[in-house]
């Protein structure tokens, strides 16, 4: 035999009680009748309160009961068959004369009590139940209506009842051995005491009375239906990735729910637990679906964790003092004072000095806590033995949960990482013995992000979301997204990586999508933008969206976003930029980003800032985080000027040369940015400083391609006039290496703290001979490599090599 419970939603409507309807014919069977237990529409619960609460206030109800009225009799008449519907009209305009007249009292009286405020809501279920009992008279044989409150049997404690278990289950085997053969609709929630008068069961009182029916009847399982596939890993609503758990087992079903997964509450269990019957959470509108089931034998998971729980609005109180420490029984009288109040301790902390105690609290217990507190430690607060109460609103508390947690190293150090990293502060932690729960409180507005930066840490076969806000959309920007859209499902498959970009800005407009722009049409999303460019506004956006694994990529050549590079470190924002301004100004700045970037555990790549696409500065941090010692660097480090010299050949002229490089996107904007050696200037000096020289720009030998003429030009267009001016002094350069068998190359050379670049010819014995394209090259000799060098070789521009570079950088961020 099984109870079947259904809730609110369940019922909720005409199309979800047809849906009920058919779940019960495949669980109706001849020999073992199944008990229906009901919640309350949905919604009506929540509306009798406020009815009754109103009245108290003097405030009329007519509106609200008529509703009420309308939204069953509507039911009724949409499922009932006309010859039946009378019967049910009478028995519900019955109960709705009755609830008119408590309300009434409540509006004359002006109080509401507890034992009345029980009375009005028990209508909720009552009213439900019978409705539905009428109904299913139509579909099943021997359908009878059960009122839970002349069964379940309670202590007075009108809005939170406590069950006498023995009379209940007497009463409740007593009724079903006379009513076995019938379909038995109960009414969930209420209960009644000894004198007859109705009582309620408090929060997920429904679940409550499906567990202490199957736990009475022995039933082989209690069916929990909702609108949920089952309990999943983490709230829905904030987590789009969470998903639901084929079984818990009932203690880290409890865990999950104290600490707020709402699908089922903790006393619901207990009398299933005691019984060892399974509680099986399925989803009304998807019956097909297992669901979660909860049961004492588990079998083993190669989950790390089985869920993350949350509790959205707490309020945290610190108490402090010197009067605490060492004081025997200080505790004791704090929280049974509290207890005393019927003030509700979520979760506890105390320091290890005993200097300090910190609780958490429902809001709503803030004002009475701190009231009875200050009474009764009164003295101690005079005398300074204690420090003025402190409290902490809009807080939220996050909970790992899982058997598997127990006795596993690294499970703190896992969650503590993503929080960490994500900027997520932590102001108070708890850890049971049992090792079942970690417990964190943090504030609310970064509980979204930290249960799915916790998330995304904990359930590794999951993909990791990275969110990317990028500036540019010139050639490296629009080929970027081209190639994440491209490979995005060789990323998810591979990488375990997803990459949302949820933020793009050029010169004219921004656009935002916190769930992902389309990289299929978002030229056209940030055309149709209303949004006007505004880097400070973008920077601003992005905090504000408080999202896990953000990553800031700056794919301009401006200096204007340099400037935001330490507010997005402080953010706790990692940072991808192949603008190579940041690097190459102040030494001061270089250190001050990397610094920056450590303290708040994000990273800072740029790798494309020196070649391209090519592993250059990744290959000199591996070389040196291994201990190996740097002697000489020498590089050609322009793809540009590579690009311009190797077809510097025959008769071609030097104008024409550049002018392609720009046109194939070689160049930067301006190209005397490389040809005057500023480009590769600042290569070479993030070079030497990642190698560990503190160096300034000046500090930096550079010998110019160009001529004075050609630098000294005001524009673009004046800068190629006066290259064509200077056609023969180029072709000169070229016939004296032709002459010699040599080639024309600009060589880059870090040596004893020293840096310099030359435009040298070189013959065909030096190693950076043979180059073609826009190939750049670069040897290193250190101590390890000292008879050979090692080299790297390949395109050192283009927009894809770097828009390439941009992505492997992108990809290292979600590795860490």
């Amino acid at each position: 035999m099984k109870v079947l419970k259904f809730g609110g939603t369940s019922v909720g409507s005409v199309g979800s009680i047809k849906t009920l309807l058919d779940i019960l014919k495949a669980e109706d069977k001849p020999q073992s009748r199944p008990v229906v237990v009901l919640s309350a529409m949905g919604g009506v619960t929540n509306l009798l309160i406020a009815m009754a609460e109103g009245a108290a206030n003097g405030k009329e109800f007519t509106a609200e009961l008529a509703e009420l009225e309308k939204r069953h009799f509507d039911v009724v008449k949409a499922l009932l068959e006309v010859q039946n519907q009378n019967p049910a009209f009478t028995r519900l305009k019955i109960h709705f004369n009755q609830l008119e007249e408590l309300l009434q009292g409540v509006l004359t009286l002006r109080e509401l009590t507890l034992k009345t405020r029980d009375q009005i809501v028990s209508f909720g279920e009552r009213c439900s139940a019978l409705m539905v009992s009428k109904i299913a008279a139509q579909h099943f044989e021997d359908v009878l209506f059960v009122d839970a409150s002349e069964l379940i049997k309670t202590d007075s404690a009108f809005g939170n009842a406590k069950v006498n278990s023995e009379l209940t289950n007497m009463l409740i085997n007593t009724f079903y051995q006379q009513h076995k053969n019938q379909l038995l609709i109960v009414t969930g929630f209420i209960a009644g005491n000894d004198a007859g008068q109705i009582t309620t069961l408090g929060r997920g009182g429904s679940d409550y009375t499906a567990a202490i029916f199957g736990a009475a009847l022995n039933a082989e399982e209690i069916q929990i239906w909702t609108d949920v596939n089952g309990m999943m890993t983490a709230d829905p609503r904030m987590v789009q990735k969470a998903f639901p758990l084929e079984e818990l087992s009932y203690t880290e079903a409890m865990e999950l729910s104290y600490f707020g997964a709402k699908v089922i509450y903790p006393p619901t269990m207990i009398p299933a637990f005691l019984k060892k019957i399974p509680i099986v959470i399925k989803n009304t509108f998807e019956p097909a679906f297992a669901g979660t089931v909860i049961r004492h034998d588990c079998k083993s998971s190669t989950l790390p964790i089985k869920g993350i729980s949350s509790i959205n609005n707490i309020s945290i109180l610190n108490l402090q003092g010197s009067g605490m420490v060492g004081k025997s029984g200080f505790s004791g009288r704090l929280f049974s004072l509290l207890a005393r109040e019927q003030i509700n301790i979520i979760l506890i902390t105390q320091s290890s000095s005993e200097h300090s105690i910190t609780f958490a609290v429902q809001p709503q217990d803030v004002g009475k806590a701190k009231q009875v507190i200050e009474q009764e430690f009164e003295l101690e607060l005079l005398a300074n033995k204690l420090e003025p109460l402190v409290i902490e609103s809009n807080q939220a508390i996050l909970a790992i949960v899982g058997e598997n947690m127990k006795q596993t190293p690294g499970m703190s150090g896992k969650l503590f990482h993503a929080l960490g990293r994500n900027g997520v502060n932590v102001r108070a932690i708890a850890q049971g013995s049992s090792e079942y729960n970690i417990s964190v409180i943090i504030s609310a507005t970064d509980l979204s992000k930290a249960l799915n930066a916790v998330h995304d840490a904990f359930f590794i076969e999951l993909t990791k979301t990275l969110h990317a806000f990028c500036l540019g959309t010139g050639n490296i920007g629009k080929t970027l997204f081209a190639q994440l859209n491209a490979h995005k499902d060789y990323l998810q498959k591979n990488n375990g990586i997803q990459v949302k970009v949820v933020g793009i800005s050029n010169t004219r407009k921004m656009v935002f999508n916190s769930d992902g722009l389309s990289l299929d049409n978002w030229q056209d999303e940030l055309q149709e933008s209303t949004h006007e460019a505004d880097l400070p506004g973008f920077i601003t956006k992005m905090k504000e969206l408080n999202l896990p694994n953000c990553v800031f990529i700056d794919n301009t050549a401006s200096p204007k976003p340099v400037d935001f590079y330490e507010e997005a470190f402080k953010a706790n924002v990692s940072v991808v930029t192949c603008n190579k301004i940041g690097n190459s100004a102040s030494l001061a700045q270089y250190q001050n980003f990397r610094d920056t970037a450590r303290r708040h555990g994000v990273d800072f790549f740029y790798e494309t800032n020196v070649g391209a696409g090519l592993p250059i500065i990744r290959t000199l941090k591996d070389l040196m985080s291994s201990g190996d010692r740097i002697q000489r660097i020498e590089a050609i480090l322009s793809g540009t000027i590579s690009f311009i010299f190797n077809h510097f050949k025959g008769d071609v002229n030097f104008h024409d040369v550049v002018k392609e490089a720009q046109e194939k996107g070689y160049t930067e904007p301006d190209p005397r940015d490389d040809l005057s050696g500023k480009d590769f200037t600042r290569k070479i000096l993030i070079l030497a400083r990642d190698a560990g020289h503190e160096m300034e720009e000046a500090d930096v030998s550079i010998e110019s391609v160009l001529p004075k003429a050609c630098l000294e030009a005001k524009t673009v267009d004046d800068f190629y006039a006066a290259l064509k001016a200077e056609d023969a002094y180029f072709t000169d350069l070229k016939k004296r290496a032709e002459s010699e068998r040599k080639v024309l190359r600009y060589i880059g050379k870090l040596e004893n703290g020293k840096a310099s670049i030359t435009l040298q010819m070189v013959d065909e014995n030096h190693p950076f001979y043979m180059l073609s394209g826009s190939d750049n090259i670069i040897s290193f000799t250190t101590d390890r490599y000292r008879e050979r060098p090692l080299v790297v070789k390949g395109p050192g521009a283009g927009a894809e090599v770097t828009a390439a570079g941009v992505f492997a950088d992108l990809i290292n961020v979600g590795a860490n």
